[in-house]
């Protein structure tokens, strides 16, 4: 099954309950499921974004803070749905193309990626904090339109700039979580309607300092939504941060060696 998996960079659980009012409509009409997951730690991006998307830890895979440049050691979601003979694609910060496609990032190479060979076959990759979010999802659906691809990452990071500006106790926060919910849905009904199982959760959370990295809560307490016709919606699934890669590999039917949140899953059909 084709699978979009949201990345909301910073997004903490609690702004997420209380802000996403398009995803909770569409889960009160009984189309999705929410989840409050707590993420590995050090609660950092890169180490996170490798967790998610690999399923290891980030004492165990090296990526154990955000200046840790190298090519990922792992094998990837994009890595098996290429050995799979899926297509690839993500909009997203470039770190995410020097974890699996090329290091360091070189913009005039790397910032619009169509290459079959790479593990990220297509993709649009951004450098600044301050990329909008609306032009990242648009990027995104660009992909989605021009190739077709059986996994796409969607992974914006205004959230998390602002949470640095402002904090996480901030109305600028919560409302920048407004925004990301609204340009969701936007784009969302579609996906749905064409079938796609959709995913959005995020890496970390934020705190009241401005940061994030630690154990605090509002730090390491982040949502996960999932929508579509390969999920149980049940309420007790309890998923962890690292099922995520072997869910969605289960979900996309390609062979893999990860973790599995099976109650998270249809009972009979992916698990």
């Amino acid at each position: 099954m084709k699978t979009i998996l949201v990345v909301l960079d910073g997004l903490n659980f609690q702004v997420a309950r209380d802000a996403m009012g398009y995803l909770h409509a569409e889960c009160a009409q009984g189309n999705g499921q929410r989840y409050q997951i707590t993420c590995e730690l050090p609660s950092l991006s890169r180490p996170l974004y490798e967790c998610i998307l690999t399923g290891i830890r980030p004492v165990k895979s090296g990526i154990i803070h955000n200046g840790v440049s190298r090519l990922s050691t792992q094998q990837s979601i994009f890595h098996y749905a290429r050995e799979g003979g899926l297509t690839t694609a993500a909009a997203a910060y470039h770190w995410v193309s020097e974890l699996y496609n090329r290091t360091p990032f070189v913009p005039a190479r790397d910032r619009h990626t169509a290459d079959s060979d790479l593990p990220i076959q297509y993709g649009h990759f951004y450098s600044d904090d301050v990329y909008p979010d609306s032009h990242l999802f648009e990027d995104a659906e660009s992909l989605r339109l021009n190739h077709q691809p059986d996994f796409l990452l969607i992974h914006p990071m205004n959230i998390d700039d602002t949470g640095h500006k402002h904090g996480f106790s901030s109305p600028q926060y919560r409302n920048r979580a407004r925004m990301a919910d609204g340009y969701l849905s936007q784009w969302m009904p579609e996906w749905l309607r064409q079938g796609y199982q959709v995913i959005v959760t995020a890496d970390h959370g934020m705190n009241d300092d401005r940061s994030h990295g630690g154990t605090l809560p509002e730090e390491t307490q982040v949502p996960l939504f999932v929508f579509g016709s390969a999920f149980s919606l049940r309420e007790d699934a309890a998923p962890k941060q690292t099922e995520l890669c072997g869910t969605v590999c289960q979900i996309l039917g390609v062979q893999h060696d990860k973790p599995v949140c099976a109650p998270l899953l249809r009972s009979g059909e992916l698990a």
